[in-house]
Order: C-alpha cells, then sequence, then structure tokens
C-alpha cells in the first residue's frame, strides 16, 4: 500500500523548503566564516530580496540536469560535467574538484585528489535539498542522488556523509513533522562512527542532560579542534542546536543555528528548508517571509546560460513536474494525487532501513563505476592514482554481469609508452550468471601496472574490455598522475 500525498500540500511543502532556504540563507549570509558567536534575534539589516547564496544555486544546475538525462542519467561524472559547464566559482572543495577534472580525473577521485583540508567541508550537504523534493518520503532515493552529488567534490569525506543525512532528513520531513524521529532517521543513513553522527549525537546529550545550547556549541567545537572551523561535522551540529533548542520556533531556531557561528549562511539555510518542509509555505511567519518575497538573486552560476527559473515559485513547479518520474523510475511507495494526503501506510521503521544507505558506505573513493548495459565495470585505483618510475601499481576491476547468461570477456590494457602490466595482458575472464551458486554474478580481478620511463606528468589509457556475442565493447578510461 502506498502513501498518498496530496498535491497541493506538497507544492506548498516545496515552497517552504526553498522560501525557508531564502531565509536562512539571508539571515546568515552576513556573518559567513565568522568563527565567533553570535547574538541575532532577527534579520542584521533591512532587505527587501534575499541575499544570494550558493547553497540554492547550485541545486538549480542539478535540476537541470535531472530534466536532460532522467532520473537514471545523473551520476557523479555528470554532474561533474554539470560543475564544469555553469559553476564558476572555484572556492575550496569547488575549485579542487574542477581542477582535479580538467586535468582529467573522475569523480569520486576528484573529490579525494589533494583534498586533504577540504573533503570534510561544507559544500555537500547544504545542496541536498533538491533530492529530497524530488523524492519526497523516499530517503533512501534522496540518499542515492546526494551521494552521487556530494562524491564529487568530497569524495568519501565527512562531507559526502553530510549530505547523505541531511538529503535523508528533508526527504522524510514531507511525511513526518517529529524532530527526534527525524534525526534518528538521518542517523540512520550515516555510519555511526562518522565524525558527522559523533558532533550530532554530542549536540542530543547536551540537550537531554539540560546543558545550554552554548555549552552544546562549546562541545561541538572542543571535538572538532582536529578539523578545524568550517568543516561539515559541527556545522551539521549547529543546525541540530538550532533546531533542539529553537523548541518548534521558527525564528527562534534559525537565529540560534546562526548564533553558533562558523558556516552561518548554510546553518541557517538548511534548518530553514527543514522547517520549511514541514511547516509549509503557508506556515511560515509573514514577518520573516516578507522582507526576502519570492526572487532568486544568483551568485554561483551561470545563470543566463543555463536558463535557470527566477523565482521560487517558477522553481517549485519545475521540481513538481519531475517528481512522478524520479517516483516511478524508482519504484517508490509514494503516490502524489488529489485525494487527502494518507500516511496510513508508513512505517518509520522502514524509513530508517540502512540496507541502501551502508552500501554507499562501503564504495572506495578511488572506484569509478561505469554501466555498460550488458556489464557494469568498476575500476578501483585503491589510492591516489599517482605512479612512480620503477614501483609496481595495483589495481582492481570488478565485472558484474547485468545479463541471463554467462559470457568470457576479452580484458586489455592499452597503456602508455614505456608502461607494461606486470599481470597477464590481454586476460580471458568467464563471467556467471545469476544462479543460485553466483548470486551476484560478479567477478574481480587485481592487475599490476609498472611505468620504466615516463613522458609527461599526466598520463592516459584505455581498458578495454570485449565481451562474448556483445556488440557493446567496455571502454573505460585510464588516468593517472606520476611522481619521480
Amino acid at each position: 500500500m502506498a502513501v498518498i500525498l496530496n498535491r497541493e500540500e506538497l507544492r506548498d511543502k516545496i515552497l517552504g523548503c526553498w522560501t525557508g532556504k531564502s531565509i536562512g540563507g539571508t539571515l546568515g549570509a552576513p556573518f559567513e566564516c565568522n568563527p565567533q558567536m553570535q547574538n541575532l534575534s532577527f534579520y542584521a539589516d533591512s532587505y527587501n530580496e534575499p541575499l544570494p547564496n550558493d547553497d540554492l544555486d547550485l541545486q538549480l544546475v542539478w535540476l537541470r540536469c535531472i530534466e536532460e538525462r532522467g532520473p537514471l542519467g545523473v551520476n557523479n561524472r555528470a554532474l561533474g560535467e554539470y560543475w564544469l559547464s555553469y559553476i564558476p566559482p572555484h572556492p575550496n572543495e569547488y575549485g579542487i574538484s574542477k581542477a582535479n577534472q580538467k586535468l582529467g580525473v573522475l569523480p569520486p577521485i576528484s573529490g579525494e585528489l589533494n583534498n586533504a583540508n577540504w573533503r570534510n567541508s561544507n559544500g555537500g550537504w547544504i545542496r541536498s535539498e533538491i533530492w529530497a523534493c524530488l523524492a519526497p518520503g523516499c530517503p533512501d532515493i534522496a540518499l542515492r542522488y546526494a551521494y552521487e552529488d556530494a562524491s564529487v567534490d568530497h569524495g568519501g569525506g565527512e562531507g559526502t556523509y553530510a549530505e547523505l543525512f541531511t538529503a535523508a532528513v528533508e526527504s522524510a520531513a514531507f511525511v513526518c513533522s517529529d524532530r527526534d524521529k527525524l534525526i534518528e532517521i538521518g542517523l540512520s543513513k550515516i555510519p555511526r562512527e562518522s565524525r558527522v553522527a559523533r558532533s550530532i549525537r554530542i549536540v542530543l546529550d547536551c540537550y537531554h542532560s539540560g546543558k545550554s545550547w552554548q555549552e552544546a556549541r562549546e562541545a561541538v567545537i572542543k571535538d572538532s579542534e582536529d578539523l578545524g572551523y568550517f568543516q561539515a561535522p559541527a556545522n551539521v551540529a549547529f543546525v541540530i542546536i538550532g533546531w533542539m533548542y529553537g523548541e518548534g520556533d521558527f525564528g527562534k531556531s534559525l537565529c540560534t543555528a546562526v548564533n553558533c557561528g562558523d558556516d552561518t549562511d548554510c546553518t541557517g539555510a538548511t534548518l530553514g528548508a527543514i522547517l520549511g518542509i514541514i511547516m509549509g509555505r503557508k506556515n511560515l511567519p509573514k514577518e520573516w517571509l516578507d522582507p526576502v518575497g519570492d526572487k532568486l538573486v544568483f551568485c554561483a552560476i551561470d545563470a543566463g546560460t543555463l536558463g535557470a527559473p527566477r523565482d521560487l515559485h517558477t522553481l517549485t513547479e519545475k521540481v513538481m513536474s519531475n517528481i512522478p518520474m524520479v517516483l516511478s523510475t524508482w519504484k517508490a511507495p509514494v503516490v502524489i494525487s488529489d485525494e487527502p494526503t494518507d500516511l496510513s501506510s508508513l512505517s518509520i521503521d522502514n524509513l530508517m532501513d540502512q540496507s541502501v544507505a551502508a552500501c554507499y558506505w562501503q564504495k572506495s573513493p578511488f572506484a569509478v563505476e561505469y554501466d555498460f548495459i550488458h556489464t557494469k565495470v568498476i575500476l578501483d585505483y585503491c589510492c591516489e592514482p599517482i605512479v612512480k618510475i620503477g614501483e609496481p601499481f595495483e589495481l582492481k576491476v570488478t565485472l558484474i554481469n547485468q545479463t541471463p547468461e554467462a559470457r568470457y570477456n576479452d580484458v586489455l590494457w592499452h597503456l602508455p609508452d614505456g608502461w607494461e602490466m606486470l599481470t597477464p595482458n590481454p586476460l580471458q575472464v568467464y563471467l556467471p550468471h545469476v544462479h543460485l551458486f553466483h548470486p551476484t554474478a560478479s567477478v574481480t580481478i587485481s592487475a599490476t601496472l609498472q611505468a620504466e620511463y615516463i613522458e609527461s606528468s599526466t598520463n592516459r589509457g584505455i581498458l578495454e574490455i570485449i565481451p562474448t556475442g556483445r556488440p557493446n565493447v567496455c571502454l573505460v578510461p585510464l588516468f593517472f598522475l606520476t611522481s619521480a
């Protein structure tokens, strides 16, 4: 039995999401990057439109991607291409990821390579609402997209776990308004040992032991000293501080989150979006809504080339038009209808199921996936793809059969001049079909290469996989940096 979401209520919640995002971002923007506590009780200035915020801008690019490529065409490689086409700014992880991709490094490695300072930062979780709005009441669908998104510039870092958390919370907020249950749902989607989960639990412990929000903030900061400021674990925790200590008051909640300092436009905007989903646009306080209105003001995208919507109502309608396609693609048990909302079949336990999320925890941040219809190929470099002259470099290739018959596959490595495979090349691999004794129908092979001399600092090759009886040859790009 499916959950039924009334179309007009859903539209109001999605509009509430974007409106709350705009309100919180405008509240916090003047104090961004200031690690000191603030003392706000309202906007710092008078406004007649929202302040620009990349947190919302970037999501318009993701919407364009899903409109053009469809629900199954959105992955980290596709999103990486849209980064390069429509997003000019280069700060922190944005710039590192884009620079890596321009060299030839594919996601998720683009979010790992040379990114130790920023892979745990805030660029991912601040842009998760689009996935939640496209998959209302379906946190496992939302987090699938959230992983593809965050891994482009955060690899396997805490920044990726943070987006899994916020996407799940925001998606579940369409069908559950209980704050504590929503936080539980979010925590169920990230590893318990992750730093994001640890910071959130510090806040919960402080709140339930009667400590003030200021004490909770200090406990989070102390625990995160080794990471530094402007990082996801502490800032997601500041969102939770605002939510817990705001006690259901929209303005108090946002101000408390922003008053924690640090990445204030992001903490205010994300909490505003969550509360906007729960409350709906029609229930947002007028005094907070009037100063920002409905306009979209851009700062981080090429809006003209993108053809971005110019107001929140237009954005909401574009999202609404794509929801049925996403829900049907993933066979989600959610129906958008003109009938009254019916949550009688909703199971909170199901929303907290970890099976989908756990698959993403186990992904290697150095593995690139390709779907060739008959075969899925996972090329795992196992570490940063940096080769030294005369030193063996081992990688792994997993072939997953997606057809009902077994077959042989010829695996052939085409390497730069002066490079050689130390394992058989070509190699014939038998790929079983799915049956009782081979339930996964996959084979993983290890391959070792070595460079005797190197002509360039960047080196490309091709992994060619030729399946018996199939016309589609798998051509997987290889990329290596070199080190003396």
